[in-house]
């Protein structure tokens, strides 16, 4: 296989440091676990941030106060056995800084760490800072190409996460040794916009592996208008089944890519996208554990990606039943190549259609997605780069403009997984609008 061994001198230090005493683990439940005696000695936490690719946003700023730490995931607040990581002063953190882990960070904002009894914990609790009134002082984003300074528009925060954003996460501490935790902040499904020109954060969060490897490519800059990839919102992902497991931005300046922290259990489809292109598909990536890099595609050798004149557009209303304008409604369109996988091309988070009844029921959400109609790009992985792709052997005309329009939605604890009419492949240029209900 054709690996990058990692081998500078920082970097092996680095991971010399995490390795030696990473010890997590995923127990089997239960609400806590067996404390410290009074032999073990204190093992050591420390919790990191980063981000996926955000949509639409130049900026997503939050502030981080706290992250605390307890061995029972029914804990409430103001319970006993808190251990916390306290951040004095609070930080703020642009999310957007963390999407790109070529950069000299690897994507990373190290929140702190703190001695931790040895046990097993099951809950972790991520606590930020409110805004003062609508003066977005903590939380804010700024929208595409708008001022940093003067168009800061506030996220409001529900009073379900003033608390801390819960996260169920079971790993354990063993006598003297230390866990890496590291917090995906998934900025770009965090934010509901409302159609009364509010935004809320409803923070999507996953705890992933702390230990570096991936798989990493380039994107050829010269593919695109003035050999640029600024503004093309070029974004790379590894999916397995059809689902983003994690994403990142291309850089533009050298056109790398870097899929970090993926399970080496999995083979991962790559998909590269980017404004007013054909999607690209490398399948079957294989990865390593790490420090094993596995590299698709070099600066010498970068993937060109086929321009697409006629990009398509396809919209809709979403209706919760029950109806609930509390919701966190993500719609995907996914395609299924010939000969290959289904992969999601793109995914957005609707927007709630808040009018007053009986302008708007309640319960409706809106999206808009702007989707290649140009055939898509294949490609499977080979040890031997370059890889080739080809969007006619075998012939993917044949699913150009053919999406499924999957979508799903949350409110609180409960999930709409059910869609009527039920998702199905369609022409977008001849249904550029599907209406679709979810429900429990």
């Amino acid at each position: 296989m054709n690996k990058l061994k990692i081998n500078s001198k920082p970097l092996i230090l680095l991971m010399g440091l995490l390795l030696a005493g990473l010890a997590t683990g995923c127990g089997s439940g239960g609400n806590g676990g067996s404390g410290g005696t009074a032999s073990a000695q204190p093992g050591t936490v420390s919790v990191s941030l980063t981000d996926a690719p955000a949509c639409g946003y130049d900026e997503v700023t939050v502030t981080v106060s706290k992250v605390r730490v307890h061995q029972s995931d029914n804990a409430s607040e103001n319970a006993a056995g808190w251990t916390d990581i306290t951040l004095n002063p609070a930080r703020k953190i642009n999310l957007l800084g963390l999407n790109d882990p070529t950069k000299p960070n690897f994507a990373l904002d190290n929140l702190g760490e703190t001695p931790l009894a040895a046990g097993h914990y099951t809950q972790l609790r991520l606590v930020l800072d409110n805004n003062n009134g609508n003066n977005p002082t903590a939380n804010w984003i700024v929208l595409e190409n708008q001022d940093p300074i003067k168009d800061k528009i506030p996220l409001e925060t529900p009073s379900a996460i003033r608390s801390g954003i819960k996260l169920i996460h079971q790993f354990t501490v063993n006598s003297g040794q230390r866990v890496d935790l590291l917090l995906d902040f998934d900025a770009c499904h965090s934010i509901v916009k409302t159609g009364n020109g509010k935004y809320i954060l409803k923070p999507v969060i996953k705890v992933i592996p702390y230990v570096l490897n991936g798989i990493q490519g380039f994107v050829d800059k010269n593919s695109f208008v003035n050999n640029s990839l600024v503004g093309k919102n070029v974004i790379a992902s590894a999916q397995f089944n059809g689902e983003i497991v994690r994403a990142t931005v291309v850089n533009t300046v050298t056109g790398k890519f870097f899929l970090a922290h993926l399970d080496p259990a999995n083979d991962y489809d790559v998909v590269i996208t980017a404004d007013d292109h054909a999607t690209a598909v490398i399948t079957k990536v294989p990865v390593d554990d790490a420090p094993s890099i596995t590299t698709i595609s070099t600066s010498g050798a970068p993937f060109k990606l086929a321009q697409d004149l006629s990009p398509g557009t396809v919209s809709g209303t979403v209706t919760l039943n029950p109806a609930d304008d509390d919701g966190t409604v993500v719609v995907a369109a996914k395609q299924t190549l010939n000969s290959g996988p289904t992969v999601t091309v793109k995914s957005v988070v609707a927007t709630v259609l808040d009018d007053p009844p009986p302008a708007l029921p309640i319960g409706d959400y809106g999206y808009n997605l702007t989707l290649p109609t140009a055939a898509p790009w294949l490609g499977q992985y080979s040890t031997t780069l370059p890889i080739a792709l080809s969007a006619t052997a075998p012939n993917q005309s044949a699913v150009a403009k053919i999406y499924t329009v999957q979508g799903s939605a949350q409110v609180g604890i409960t999930v709409y997984a059910t869609q009527n009419p039920a998702a199905s492949p369609k022409d977008i240029t001849v249904n550029p609008t599907q209406d679709f209900t979810l429900t429990p």
